[in-house]
């Protein structure tokens, strides 16, 4: 399984994140975590991907994950890219879609490598409980509090990250696991998280 979390963005170490893939380039952009905000608010973020991601040297493919078809085709790419966003939110369309099931099994069978920042390395904790502080759940029906369980244990971005709107909210959810004595992962951004032939690294700002 190889994966690359970032706090923020592509963080300090894209090069790594283009290591793990090999000789492969092809990435699929997940812009999900964003569903329902504004449009110009979308367009903006995903730009912003698009250009952190190409000047990586990638090429990049926009997936949305609700689009018929759209989720079967996740094994033809070497990288998936889960951008940030509401985590709820994309919980919901992971389950809604079976892209959660399927990006399990790639993975699982190391097809691919999993990639993001934020929501989309919060997703992949054991469960998303304590996350509320950060992320409104009431985005979607009905809430799915359970993660991915690719992680052994919490991730939280933005950890004393004063340039970023949510620092504060992160500093208190980290400080709460910490609190419960439940061991979490806490990047500030910049840094990130790698898991390749399983050992896990904390790359530094």
């Amino acid at each position: 399984m190889r994966l690359y979390l970032s706090s923020f963005r592509t963080g300090r170490h894209p090069d790594r994140l283009v290591a793990l893939a090999g000789n492969g380039r092809r990435t699929a952009l997940i812009p999900n975590a964003l569903d329902g905000l504004p449009a110009d608010v979308r367009e903006t973020g995903l730009r912003r991907d698009l250009d952190d991601l190409e000047a990586a040297g990638l090429d990049v493919t926009l997936i949305d994950l609700r689009e018929p078809g759209l989720v079967s085709s996740l094994g033809n790419y070497d990288i998936v890219w889960v951008r940030g966003g509401n985590v709820f939110v994309l919980r919901r369309v992971l389950a809604d879609t079976g892209a959660d099931t399927v990006l399990l099994d790639l993975l699982r069978r190391d097809a691919v490598v999993y990639g993001g920042y934020s929501a989309g390395a919060c997703v992949l904790a054991p469960d998303l409980n304590g996350l509320e502080l950060i992320d409104n759940p009431a985005a979607v029906a009905q809430p799915i509090m359970d993660g991915l369980g690719l992680l052994d244990r919490p991730f939280v971005p933005h950890v004393n990250s004063p340039d970023h709107p949510e620092t504060a909210a992160c500093d208190a959810v980290s400080a709460a696991y910490a609190t419960a004595m439940r061991a979490h992962w806490a990047l500030r951004d910049g840094e990130v998280l790698l898991v390749s032939k399983n050992q896990t690294r904390l790359l530094p700002v």
